[in-house]
């Protein structure tokens, strides 16, 4: 069960974001994030530890999963699925724009085989969860088995269970599989409604006419499966991705142990709405990256009715938008911590409207 945020101090939190030597609401986003990690971390904090502690990310932890799409085999992208494996030994390598974010900012590393085509070899690093070699073509059968929805959920939330014995409080997630913007797209319109044609984008770039093709394969699907596609779990089973699987069950433990998740892109925006649809109360500890250049992750974030940190026009996936948050999220934090007051400074208050 993911528990609400207990609230006990927020008024104080927002009081003392307040009362920083500017004028009110000037820093704009920033005093957003403040406030949500500040309320976050102190979920477990007395009186007396929240008026003298100072706040900051620990550990922070950004799980890459990686999972193939039988969908691709429709070529509904640029690449082939084999791309997916390569990819995941160029994470393992350290020679992909994660890994080199990761470095620049701080990030722990860890990437996860949910399910591809080309297995990595055992001394890359890289965390074996496989649930098979590739997801079922959705347009055509369920994207994989209850018993391989359940084990993924099951090993998502494992995975985050024990980075979190680092002692982390702030969760990334990212993802590679070639084909999952399709299945991201798909999962979008069981949940929301919305036609293919509006959830539907070029993903790694793909012509005209491959975005029709994909419109036609997903809206065959949502054909095929609308007797199942009545609950989040049968919309996941259904249409989804290994990575995606996996992805929610971290997101989901993240959340009950009422950690800060860091939302990235498209794929990851599906998975979240699964989570949220399953556990409404998660949405609390949701931070949303960015917004993508993948065409309906505008579309995504509206209907969450969620303001997303960035806007850099990005469609890399891999948890490239969450990694940027970092930075961001520590200068929200060290302003709370270490921004005088009026009072402090001796700062005659700025009153709105003067």
């Amino acid at each position: 069960m993911v528990k609400p945020l207990d609230n006990k101090f927020s008024a104080q939190i927002k009081q003392k974001i307040d009362l920083k030597t500017k004028p009110l609401g000037a820093l704009g986003q920033l005093e957003c994030v403040a406030f949500q990690l500040v309320n976050i971390f102190s979920q477990h904090t007395s009186d007396a530890e929240f008026l003298s502690k100072k706040w900051v990310v620990i550990a922070p932890q950004l799980i890459v999963f990686a999972g193939d799409h039988g969908i691709a085999s429709q070529g509904v992208s640029i690449a082939p699925s084999e791309v997916t494996g390569q990819m995941v030994a160029n994470f393992a390598a350290g020679g992909a724009a994660i890994n080199v974010l990761c470095r620049q900012f701080g990030w722990q590393l860890s990437v996860v085989d949910c399910g591809i085509l080309n297995v990595p070899e055992a001394d890359l690093g890289v965390i074996s969860q496989r649930l098979g070699n590739i997801t079922q073509a959705f347009h055509e059968y369920e994207a994989m088995s209850e018993a391989q929805l359940e084990q993924g959920l099951t090993l998502g939330a494992r995975i985050l269970t024990l980075q979190s014995q680092k002692g982390a409080n702030v969760y990334a997630f990212g993802e590679m599989g070639i084909g999952n913007t399709s299945s991201a797209a798909a999962i979008f319109s069981a949940l929301s409604g919305l036609s293919p044609e509006e959830t539907v984008g070029k993903g790694t770039g793909v012509s005209g006419e491959v975005v029709i093709k994909k419109q036609q394969l997903l809206a065959q699907a949502l054909v095929l499966h609308e007797s199942k596609l009545t609950n989040a779990r049968n919309i996941l089973r259904c249409l989804g991705g290994f990575e995606i699987c996996q992805m929610v069950g971290a997101m989901q433990q993240a959340a009950r142990l009422q950690a800060v998740i860091v939302v990235d892109g498209f794929i990851a925006t599906a998975a979240a709405m699964i989570v949220i649809a399953l556990s409404p109360n998660a949405q609390q500890y949701m931070i949303f990256a960015h917004c993508s250049g993948e065409q309906a992750h505008a579309k995504m974030l509206e209907y969450l009715n969620v303001k997303p940190l960035l806007n850099l026009g990005l469609r890399l996936g891999e948890g490239s938008g969450a990694a940027l948050t970092l930075p961001i999220m520590q200068s929200a934090l060290a302003l709370y911590n270490d921004m005088a007051s009026f009072e402090d400074a001796q700062v005659t208050q700025v009153v709105q409207g003067e």
